[in-house]
């Protein structure tokens, strides 16, 4: 398959002799596994690379630079928007053998790891000294910290503490002609030059491959009180919503779940729940135990009202956990459902939650296709599952009309159509409905400077010159 990429078998015995041949794979079932991330759309990269440290990943860059290969880095492969799918003729550089825990320094609240360690793994770290590294997608347990910057991931938890951006102090990253940078600093406070670890958060691995990270850790609360309140319809949980907003009290989290979300429940929690329970809110408090105490009653009392059919406290562990297995076991039962289920992350002030349920319901209709919504109501984040039937091209043309109706609604409600996904291939015909001509042209010059020959992850997260239509001729969407 090497013949595939610039340079062909010069280009391959390069990268052998930096890397390793143990590290350079060109067969068949590799290249097809690292073809696709958590979405239906594929196409297979020439080659996988390996690298095992920063200075790997600079040698890369060096060769594909004077190549002009794409690169696609990939951390877990768990995104859903099509951030870590290649594009042809490309190598995927799989960060996923560099997982060292560099530094650990509980003194200064900190932790500097390798791009390819598990998200769960660092808190796992932090929770050895009594700290906490605090965002938690969903999924934390196998994707990794690379994956998290490159989408600034969040998760239940970013109410209170925030998402990724927020824990990041500094970076380590090779740009598109091969340089390593530095950004960022070890300190809270630091305003030397521009804040360019901000700028490369976020951006999807388009502007650098970033190999190392620097992580702010906070002190982990001792306890923590989950409260679940069960509704008659959503526009109910939705004013319960703003109340525990409008409390002096900040949630660690608080999701919502609506009905559809209920009926694909384990029969368990659904037999726990009142029969007539169209929608839920689930709310965490953290703290000291007798704070968490404190702070859950005063929101049970404000929930308490004549809107909420039934009100449940879990003060232990094992009791939140319960409560908290079926919000997160959501998205596993989409998953095992026949149909193909198109992810979207849109966000909308919480005061105009409502208006974006009401707004979902009515589309969904109006296409006749199934859809499923739940996610960090306290954010105004909720994730729409819309349900699709593979086999069928109308439902398909039905989706991506629908899609296009739903990301118009979000922006009139003063929203954004992604909130901790990233934009990556799938959302990328949608952009310009949020940002103006002026700001996708500056987006593009600040890429040109980072990535003069345009290298890294192309085709994700800003459209280019070429239109979107170029990638869906070359890649393949389907499942």
């Amino acid at each position: 398959m090497g013949d595939r990429l610039h340079g062909g078998q010069d280009t391959l015995a390069a990268f052998k002799h930096v890397l390793g041949a143990d590290r350079v794979y060109t067969d068949p079932v590799t290249l097809s596994l690292y073809s696709s991330d958590d979405t239906p759309r594929r196409c297979e990269p020439a080659v996988v690379l390996f690298p095992a440290c920063h200075a790997d990943v600079e040698a890369i860059v060096q060769i594909a630079y004077q190549s002009s290969i794409s690169l696609i880095p990939r951390s877990g492969g768990s995104g859903n928007v099509g951030g870590a799918v290649p594009v042809p003729g490309s190598a995927v550089v799989s960060l996923e053998c560099m997982r060292r825990v560099i530094e650990f320094n509980p003194g200064e609240r900190l932790v500097s790891v390798e791009a390819g360690i598990v998200t769960a793994d660092i808190d796992q770290c932090a929770h050895t000294a009594g700290l906490f590294y605090p965002p938690n997608p969903g999924s934390s347990a196998y994707c990794r910290i690379g994956g998290n910057i490159a989408t600034n991931a969040a998760g239940p938890r970013s109410l209170k503490y925030g998402v990724t951006r927020d824990y990041v102090l500094g970076l380590r990253v090779v740009v598109g002609n091969g340089q390593s940078l530095t950004t960022g600093c070890r300190t809270s406070k630091g305003v030397v030059g521009y804040d360019l670890t901000r700028l490369i958060v976020g951006s999807e691995g388009t502007l650098a491959i970033v190999t190392e990270a620097t992580l702010r850790l906070v002190p982990r609360p001792p306890s923590s009180v989950t409260i679940r309140v069960a509704y008659v319809d959503a526009s109910a949980a939705c004013r319960g919503v703003l109340q525990v907003m409008c409390s002096p009290i900040t949630p660690a989290a608080l999701e919502f779940l609506d009905d559809q979300s209920i009926a694909i429940m384990d029969a368990s929690t659904r037999e726990s729940l009142p029969s007539r329970t169209k929608a839920l809110l689930l709310v965490e408090l953290d703290g000291d135990a007798q704070e968490a105490g404190r702070a859950a009653t005063l929101l049970a009392d404000a929930l308490a009202d004549d809107s909420a059919i039934d009100l449940v406290i879990a003060h232990t562990h094992d009791e939140s956990a319960q409560l908290w297995e079926a919000r997160s076991a959501l998205s596993r039962a989409l998953k095992r459902s026949s149909r193909r289920k198109i992810n979207e992350d849109v966000v909308v002030p919480v005061s105009h939650l409502a208006e974006l349920v009401a707004e979902i319901n009515v589309l969904a209709a109006r296409h006749t296709l199934p859809v499923v919504t739940f996610g960090h109501a306290g954010n105004g984040n909720l994730h729409v599952n819309i349900m699709v039937d593979p086999t069928s091209v109308a439902e398909e043309r039905r989706a991506h009309e629908m899609l296009h109706e739903l990301f118009s609604a979000v922006l009139a409600l003063g929203g954004t159509i992604s909130g901790e996904h990233g934009i990556g291939t799938e959302k990328l015909p949608f952009v310009a409905l949020e940002q103006t001509p002026h700001v996708l042209n500056l987006e593009r010059g600040i890429k040109t400077l980072f990535d003069p020959r345009g290298i890294l992850n192309p085709g994700k997260a800003i459209p280019d010159d070429r239109s979107p239509e170029h990638w869906d001729t070359a890649i393949s969407g389907t499942a």
